[in-house]
């Protein structure tokens, strides 16, 4: 498919009231309001396709850019492109799940998000914590970095009711996933999350909530679940 095909095909799957809820979240115009599960049916025709993807992604439409991170090809995006998606991502919906989960399952994810955690910006800030998750949650701990792992905790709890907003949210989802996903790290996560307490930010006019990092690492514990990873970031 073409450009062109892609957001006619967007459109005409358009939903208003998605468009509704998706604005009480952050999107701005231009986008249709497509749902998630039908922009997964167009993924499927496309499959991986690296240049459609960057073509998408610099629409500025923020339908197309989400779908733009389902079909690029984690082997061949690089640096440079991870690091325009990022600035471009204007909303969390992009900054926080889009970007990070390509930069997760490219080669480049630790040093990206390692990157975009010292910037100023908060959705660059909030995009690398959300990234350093899902690497956290794909990879393999033999694969990671377990001490500078234990060193981001700790930087949290100093850090996190400081933070602005989004990336205090995703600061959060950080202890969650180390906790989650890295067995040797879950206890430290714990101690974390009981140094932190309640995380509270604003949401907006939506009914979403912040999820509290210890009773959600303790469902986890409760499942036996703990350090069972994901084939990918992407979902």
């Amino acid at each position: 498919m073409k450009k062109e095909e892609v957001l006619a095909t967007l459109e005409e799957m358009g939903n208003p009231g998605t468009k509704k809820i998706l604005t009480r979240h952050g999107a701005k115009e231009p986008f249709f309001g497509v749902k998630v599960g039908d922009l997964k049916k167009v993924q499927k025709k496309i499959k991986k396709n690296q240049e459609l993807a960057l073509e998408l992604y610099e629409s500025g439409n923020s339908d197309a850019m989400y779908l733009a991170g389902l079909i690029a090809d984690e082997k061949s995006i690089t640096k440079e492109q991870l690091r325009t998606w990022a600035k471009g991502a204007y909303w969390y919906m992009l900054s926080e799940y889009t970007v990070p989960w390509i930069a997760a399952d490219s080669p480049h994810g630790w040093d990206m998000g390692l990157e975009w955690i010292e910037s100023e910006d908060p959705k660059l800030a909030s995009c690398g914590w959300a990234t350093l998750s899902s690497v956290a949650s794909t990879q393999s701990d033999d694969d990671l970095d377990l001490e500078a792992y234990r060193q981001l905790l700790d930087r949290v709890k100093e850090k996190l009711q400081s933070s602005p907003n989004r990336v205090r949210y995703t600061m959060n989802g950080f202890v969650i996933a180390v906790g989650a996903y890295i067995s040797s790290l879950t206890d430290h996560a714990l101690k974390v999350a009981d140094s932190v307490g309640l995380v509270q930010c604003e949401m907006g006019e939506t009914a979403c909530k912040v999820p509290q990092a210890r009773p959600y690492i303790q469902k986890i514990i409760d499942k036996d679940r703990i350090g069972k990873k994901r084939k990918m970031a992407r979902c």
